[in-house]
């Protein structure tokens, strides 16, 4: 006879409010009950609502507002933001984006591990962490901005070395007055955020955060820095541009 597994309290609890969520029992942006009505109404202790709330908010149902309470999550609004992810020329170099700098740069010498050394094929080498907080100046929405720069690229191209914390167009431009024709590519992904990443850049602990993860390469492909943009979900989008690229004809075998 097969094992009956007994589901948590908490998640039961948690379901039950998840489908008066659903059914339009607390609407878009509407308080839920108190801890205190819950604990009345569902008969449960305070350790068992707290942890449904938990899970509510791990799901993405609801968001916890400091001294407030918990309220039903908005998703039928769209983001505050949409960041164009897309490099612009300028005359005879680069554009930087939109977003304004307010708070940084700061500079650091780290050892390059994890995604980042995988990226730029150096896992055991150096490079300049250049960080940055940026801003929307229009709707106030924050991004955090890091730069790699090995210093392998430094060392061969020595306005990297003098001022790595130059802004990316400059950087950009440098690298090509180096003599390197520059070839873009970009990831992303998403986690959950980090304590201060939620201080910083807003939204709750059911908003994920949005991350892309731009290579710079050279001719032969070769990555020479990389670029990680950090954004709440709650406040912002990235913005790609798709260019078609011609499918490749296949010939029938034997023809010339």
């Amino acid at each position: 006879m097969a094992a009956i597994e007994r589901i948590p309290v908490y998640v039961q609890l948690a379901d039950q409010v998840a489908e008066r969520i659903t059914n339009g029992t607390y609407g878009p942006g509407e308080m839920l009950p108190s801890e205190t009505a819950l604990i009345a109404e569902f008969q449960v202790s305070r350790p068992t609502v707290r942890a449904a709330i938990g899970h509510l908010r791990a799901m993405g149902l609801v968001e916890s507002r400091h001294g407030k309470g918990s309220f039903v999550r908005k998703w039928d609004t769209a983001p505050v933001l949409s960041v164009p992810r897309t490099v612009r020329r300028k005359g005879k170099g680069f554009a930087d984006d939109d977003l304004s700098t307010v708070d940084g740069p700061s500079v650091t010498r780290v050892q390059l591990v994890g995604s980042a050394g995988e990226l730029l094929g150096c896992e055991e080498g150096e490079a300049f962490s250049i960080e940055r907080l940026l801003a929307d100046p229009v709707t106030g929405t924050r991004a955090a901005h890091r730069m790699f720069i090995p210093l392998e690229t430094a060392e061969k191209v020595p306005q990297l070395a003098e001022a790595p914390d130059a802004s990316p167009s400059d950087i950009y431009a440098a690298l090509t007055e180096a003599g390197h024709t520059l070839a873009w590519s970009e990831t992303v992904t998403a986690r959950a955020p980090l304590p201060d990443e939620r201080a910083v850049l807003g939204g709750s602990d059911g908003d994920p955060v949005l991350i892309t993860r731009r290579v710079t390469t050279d001719e032969d492909g070769h990555p020479l820095i990389l670029e990680e943009l950090r954004i709440s979900a709650a406040h912002g989008q990235f913005a790609f541009r798709i260019t078609p690229e011609k499918t490749p004809v296949r010939r029938k075998a034997g023809s010339l």
